[in-house]
C-alpha cells in the first residue's frame, strides 16, 4: 500500500433499509440466521445505545451523510410521505440539498474515491431528481441509487431501477457491484457507501431459501403459534379503519430468508477484502436506517424485548417498554 492509503484507512459503511433492533443472531434472534453479521459483531464494537436518527428511511440516511438531525435539515418525513391524524401533516423538504456539506464531498477533499452502491432515496420525483442523485452529492460512483425507496418492481430483474442494469435477485446484485469496485480499487482511499434495499418490501426471495424456514419454522413449531396480535386503530388519517396488526414472534419464511441473503452478501464484500489485501485498512461500519416492521407493512418481523418498529417514535400507552427508534451499529 502507499504511504497515502496507510494513514487513510478505507471506509465501508453498510445500511441496511428496516433491519430489525433483534434481526441479528447477536441480538436474540433464534430464527434468522446472520453468522456473517455476528462476525463483525463480535470481532469489532458494538454500540448497544445507538439509535437511526429518525423511525422512517429518508431523515435518517440525510443525516447520517450530512450529521445533521432531520429537524435541521427539514426532513421530518420519509420522502413522498405524508401523515396526518391527531396532529395536521407537517410540511417538510424533500430532498436532499445540495447545499448541505455531505460526507461525500468532504471525504473526496480528503483525496478519497466515494462510491454510493444501492438504495438514495434523497431526491424529490420528477424530472429534477437527477439534480439531487448522489453524483451531485460528492459520489463519484452511483450504481442503483435514484429516487426510490423501494424496488418497485420486486427484487428480481426486471427491478426497474434506472441507475443499475439488469441483473438477478437485487441484492446479490448489488454486492457484486460493491465487490467489483473493491477488487478494482486503486491506490488512494475510498468510501463505500453500501446501502442495500433489503430487507424492505416488498418481501421475497429465492424460493430454495424459503423453503429451508419454512421446514425450521415447523421443526421449531413457530407455524403452529399465532405471531400476530390485533391493537388499537392506527392513529393516522389515511388508516384510521384498520388496526394495527403486531407480530410478537419472528416465524416469516420469507423474511427469515431475506435476512439470510443479505447476511451471505454482507459476507461475500467482506471476503473481498481480505482477498484484496484491503481488510486491515478498512474501517467497516453496520447499522440500519429504522426500527424493523413490526406493526405495518405485513409486520414480517419482531423486534422485542423492544416495542413497536419502523414508523413509531413512542410506545403505545398500552404497551411496556421504550419504543424502537433505531437498531444497532458495529
Amino acid at each position: 500500500m502507499s504511504e497515502k492509503s496507510d494513514t487513510q484507512p478505507n471506509v465501508l459503511f453498510i445500511l441496511l433499509d428496516d433491519f430489525g433492533w433483534s434481526d441479528a443472531g447477536c441480538y436474540g434472534s433464534s430464527f434468522y440466521e446472520t453468522p456473517r453479521i455476528d462476525q463483525l459483531a463480535s470481532e469489532g464494537m458494538r454500540f448497544t445505545n445507538a439509535y437511526g436518527a429518525c423511525p422512517v428511511c429518508s431523515p435518517t440516511r440525510a443525516s447520517i451523510l450530512t450529521g445533521k438531525y432531520p429537524a435541521r435539515l427539514g426532513a421530518t418525513q420519509w420522502f413522498g410521505g405524508f401523515s396526518e391524524g391527531k396532529l395536521a401533516h407537517v410540511p417538510y423538504i424533500d430532498y436532499l440539498s445540495t447545499d448541505e456539506c455531505s460526507l461525500a464531498q468532504s471525504l473526496k477533499e480528503a483525496g478519497y474515491a466515494t462510491w454510493h452502491v444501492g438504495k438514495w432515496h434523497l431526491s424529490e420525483h420528477g424530472e429534477k431528481r437527477f439534480e439531487t442523485y448522489p453524483e451531485r452529492h460528492g459520489f463519484d460512483v452511483n450504481i442503483g441509487g435514484c429516487d426510490w425507496g423501494m424496488p418497485k418492481n420486486g427484487f428480481f430483474a426486471p427491478y426497474g431501477i434506472e441507475t443499475l442494469e439488469v441483473g438477478e435477485y437485487l441484492t446479490d446484485r448489488i454486492t457484486d457491484e460493491a465487490v467489483a469496485l473493491i477488487e478494482r480499487a486503486g491506490e488512494a482511499p475510498w468510501f463505500l457507501n453500501l446501502s442495500h434495499y433489503a430487507v424492505h418490501t416488498p418481501i421475497e426471495c429465492h424460493e430454495s431459501l424459503i423453503e429451508k424456514y419454512r421446514r425450521k419454522s415447523a421443526e421449531l413449531g413457530l407455524d403452529a403459534e399465532d405471531p400476530f396480535i390485533e391493537g388499537e386503530p392506527f392513529p393516522c388519517e389515511r388508516k384510521k379503519d384498520r388496526h394495527v396488526r403486531r407480530r410478537i414472534v419472528q416465524s416469516d419464511p420469507l423474511y427469515a430468508a431475506m435476512v439470510e441473503n443479505v447476511d451471505t452478501n454482507i459476507g461475500k464484500v467482506l471476503d473481498a477484502l481480505e482477498r484484496s489485501g484491503q481488510a486491515e485498512n478498512t474501517i467497516v461500519i453496520f447499522f440500519s436506517d429504522n426500527g424493523g416492521l413490526a406493526t405495518a407493512e405485513g409486520s414480517p418481523t419482531c423486534n422485542a424485548p423492544l416495542n413497536e418498529g419502523k414508523g413509531w417514535a413512542l410506545a403505545t400507552a398500552s404497551r411496556r417498554g421504550r419504543a424502537i427508534r433505531g437498531t444497532f451499529i458495529i
